[in-house]
């Protein structure tokens, strides 16, 4: 069954998409867009677009379709496994790959790859994300521990949300950081300003991230970061509050910056229990080849 919004304008003045973004909080700019492009907007009873500006006494009613039904295929994409057992495995996941899939994206991802390669994956996360306890971002590089059994995957999400995993980094930040390291405690939660990014907000969850300088350049610094929690685009978030936001960051980092296919931010480390043995394992993953070409470049400019 369609649900609909009504939406009468007040005060509100500009563009259709913009006036509809920032009243209604629950859905994001592109897909309002979407939804204007697809016809589901009528402006008193006329289907409209993007670009209409809407006046007082305007009567707005969407009417919201159905959401697909996404399929889980299993999908054979190249997948570097690190390591692998009857209960967990390890991937080093390359950059421009999303993990699971969404409305967005609904196949060629870490899940899809996983069905194929993988012969079984645990089920206590919802239907899409079969296997996985912890995402790092689309354009992040670097390694994920996956649950192959419920038990398995129990165990490795208390392990996250008791604090007792490793989780290092590697990041190359704009500006150069005078001190060698230091401690970034900030709560973050939704952005008021855009409901797809993440700000820090006195009302937020805890986060606390660690950092430190591995390598100096003229107007970059690379370091190494430990996360203490992991909150959605934390790294990025933090290194942006105290003012060295990630090279090549599309969403929170300057526009001017390194020519890279998004932020160059590398999960470098992994370490946790074996949810079986007990044993203390740990995991390693060296830079993509595109990020040491890029800090050989800045090497020898500097």
């Amino acid at each position: 069954m369609q649900n609909e919004i009504e939406v009468i304008v007040t005060d509100q003045s500009g563009r259709i998409d913009k006036v509809l973004a920032a009243t209604l909080h629950n859905h994001s700019r592109s897909q309002i867009t979407q939804w204007l492009k697809d016809g589901y907007v009528k402006v008193n009873n006329d289907t409209t677009r993007a670009n209409y500006k809407v006046k007082s006494g305007d009567r707005i009613l969407i009417t919201i379709p159905e959401p697909k039904e996404l399929e889980l295929v299993a999908q054979d994409i190249p997948l570097e496994i690190i390591y692998e057992d009857e209960d967990v495995a390890v991937i080093n996941k390359v950059q421009g790959m999303v993990v699971h899939p969404s409305a967005g994206h609904p196949d060629q991802t870490l899940v899809n790859a996983l069905l194929y390669h993988l012969t079984s994956l645990s089920t206590i996360n919802d239907v899409i994300r079969p296997g996985i306890v912890h995402r790092i971002d689309k354009d992040t590089s670097g390694l994920l521990m996956v649950a192959k059994n419920d038990d398995a995957h129990v165990s490795l999400a208390k392990q996250l949300k008791d604090k007792t995993s490793l989780r290092k980094y590697i990041a190359l930040v704009h500006g150069s950081i005078s001190h060698d390291k230091g401690r970034i405690d900030a709560p973050i939660g939704r952005s008021k300003v855009d409901r797809k990014m993440q700000a820090v907000r006195e009302d937020g969850k805890s986060a606390v991230t660690h950092f430190q300088v591995l390598e100096r350049f003229k107007d970059f610094t690379l370091v190494e970061l430990q996360l203490e929690t992991g909150r959605t685009h934390q790294i990025r978030v933090h290194m942006q509050y105290i003012g060295y936001p990630l090279a090549g960051d599309p969403v929170y980092g300057p526009k001017k910056t390194l020519k890279t296919n998004g932020q160059l931010l590398h999960a470098k480390l992994l370490g946790f229990k074996h949810p079986s043995t007990e044993e203390s394992m740990i995991f390693e993953a060296p830079l993509p080849e595109a990020f040491e070409e890029v800090l050989e470049k800045l090497r020898k400019n500097s």
